[in-house]
């Protein structure tokens, strides 16, 4: 070991079927001291290094036992955030919606699903989340509607051309009797991404036929979600994540491209796509950047935006959302060399756009990280190989869950130690695998019934949390009542809350522990790598005098002797000696 900084990185500091018409919504104001400023307002760049864990709400918390997660049980379960420690909470949708996709079909983007709770329930919410010191942060789904919205209702109502149809993107059928679908394009739930409406005309839809794309180059779509957007800005909400946020301009001038075509170029680095990563997307971001700009402190946003690595400083610039995820360690192998490069191209990143880093490993559309690192190393992205384990139910290949979870322990060390913002999914706290015994009959997500037998689904990673384990649904729902609407293997009773509250080993312990201590070191946004001789460990220090040592390899490693004298703060792994750091293992030193 050498005590000489190999390389510095840094970040700057912040530079369809008939439905009832939706409620209005706008009609219920917000209340007035959810709009004032507040404590939480002290801090404009509060979301730079924040701990944000996302809220899947049909599955986190059942106030009223009807099988399905509601907004008072987050309420109830605000004393839980608290104790674990994170800074904001990312609650996925809830708006009214049929659930053809989880809440990413939405009838109404300006009120509250009734099967979830109201208006009143959300402002309940948010009252004590600020209260708590908590943010949050809203999902926000711009790329489609619901077919149940009431623009998508009226445009099936009204004939071609029509102002209603505008709203969304509408094409005339091709063949000699406009029976065929204007191009072939396949939609990402799988299926023609083109739905007949019975007058020769179709709508494109690039994920589910519930899920009509809204037309971006009309100017009533940008001005509604202006209006969104600060609806919820002045209920208090904190900021937006943006689902697909790259998808939202289209350049749909015939002759159509083909599929073959699309996915030929579908990581064009010079928005050249007609459907992807579209240099009209800055027009359209520097809009809400200025909705987010008229309130104090700035309302945040981050973009789901799956492009290319070298287009993410579109999102994250600060003239439009200012914060993009990056999924590079999700989709990373359990490998020094892959996170080590993955670290420095996103500082780089970092410090190019005046953003700062975002780090994940699991959420709600993904295989639980618990599992993906217990699947056989065989050369290829575990993230891959978790939906081929997924399509075997759950048998082929074998996991080793104990080696699984060692791994997720020691990746998630070390992601709470780099600089940026931490995005964690409810139960990745208890170590969760993924669920794969869940029946057909019982799964709920489009991509298994319009993928059968080549995609099973996400509905593995949203079965509902186990809170008590020996509670009827794991203490899901309120006493007595066993409802759930995915179900609960009888093997999630182990990793309950209640069986590792006061397990000082627990798996929830270490998050509680290595959040409170984040808040402590984290200081500025930069790390400087420690030199060692041995490629399968990774040290790093943050300015703090936080040092942070992860061994990836199965063999234990001594630490040199600059590293053994300092102070252990925190192990994912029980330690034999002082001397060694055990495989697949992260150590916090002071």
């Amino acid at each position: 070991m050498t005590d000489a900084r190999t390389s510095t990185t840094d970040a700057p500091a912040a530079a369809a079927d008939a439905a009832p018409a939706p409620a209005a919504a706008d009609a219920t104001p917000a209340p007035a001291a959810l709009a004032d400023a507040t404590v939480l307002a002290a801090d404009p760049d509060w979301w730079r290094q924040a701990a944000v864990y996302q809220i899947y709400p049909r599955s986190f918390a059942d106030a009223n036992g009807d099988g399905i997660g509601d907004l008072k049980g987050i309420t109830l379960r605000v004393p839980y955030l608290v104790e674990l420690g994170v800074d904001a909470v990312w609650l996925s949708p809830f708006y009214p919606s049929a659930l053809a996709d989880g809440g990413y079909d939405v009838d109404d983007y300006r009120n509250v699903d009734p099967k979830l709770g109201t208006l009143a329930d959300f402002d309940e919410l948010i009252a004590a989340l600020h209260a708590a010191g908590i943010r949050l942060i809203a999902d926000i789904v711009p790329n489609h509607s619901s077919n149940r919205h009431e623009w998508f209702r009226e445009a099936l109502a009204s004939p071609r051309g029509s102002a209603a149809r505008e709203r969304y993107i509408f094409r005339d059928g091709e063949g000699p009797d406009g029976s065929e679908p204007p191009s072939d394009w396949q939609s990402i739930f799988g299926g023609s991404a083109w739905e007949p409406v019975g007058d020769g005309q179709f709508y494109l839809h690039l994920f589910a036929p519930e899920q009509p794309d809204l037309n971006w180059a009309n100017r009533e779509v940008r001005d509604d979600f202006l209006r969104t957007l600060r609806f919820w800005s002045d209920r208090g909400v904190d900021g937006f994540r943006v689902d697909v946020a790259h998808a939202l301009a289209k350049d749909l001038t015939y002759p159509l491209r083909s599929h073959a075509e699309l996915e030929a170029t579908k990581l064009a680095t010079d928005g050249s796509h007609p459907l992807w990563d579209r240099e009209e997307l800055d027009e359209i971001y520097a809009e809400w950047r200025a909705v987010f700009d008229e309130y104090d402190p700035p309302r945040i946003a981050v973009a789901e935006a799956w492009v290319a690595p070298t287009r993410r400083h579109r999102y994250a610039a600060p003239t439009s959302l200012g914060q993009a995820f990056n999924f590079d360690l999700l989709r990373a192998n359990f490998s020094a060399a892959e996170f080590h490069e993955i670290v420095d191209r996103n500082m780089a990143f970092a410090g190019e756009t005046g953003s700062s880093n975002t780090w994940v490993f699991s959420n709600h559309d993904v295989v639980r990280h618990a599992t993906r690192y217990g699947l056989p190393d065989d050369g290829t992205f575990e993230y891959d190989l978790g939906k081929a384990w997924l399509l075997s139910g759950g048998v082929e290949p074998a996991v080793d869950a104990a080696r699984g979870l060692r791994r997720a322990r020691a990746a998630t060390l070390f992601l709470l130690a780099l600089p940026g913002s931490a995005y964690l999914y409810q139960g990745e706290e208890l170590g969760l695998p993924e669920v794969a015994e869940i029946p057909d009959a019982s799964r709920q997500d489009p991509t298994f019934f319009r993928n059968a037998g080549v995609e099973v689904g996400r509905d593995g990673c949203r079965v509902p949390l186990p809170w008590d384990a020996d509670a009827p649904s794991f203490g899901f729902g309120p006493a007595g009542s066993d409802a759930s609407h995915l179900p609960q293997p009888a093997w999630f009773g182990s990793y309950a809350v209640s069986a590792q509250d006061s397990d000082p080993a627990s798996t929830l312990s270490m998050y509680r522990s290595a959040l409170a201590m984040r808040h402590q070191l984290q200081g500025a946004e930069k790390l400087a790598w420690i030199a060692l001789d041995e490629p399968s460990v990774l040290a790093f220090q943050r300015p703090t005098g936080w040092t942070v040592v992860t061994n990836f390899s199965t063999t234990p490693f001594a630490l040199p002797a600059g590293l053994a004298g300092l102070e252990v703060l925190l192990s994912s792994a029980p330690r034999p000696d002082k001397a060694t750091i055990p495989g697949e293992t992260t150590l916090w030193l002071r």
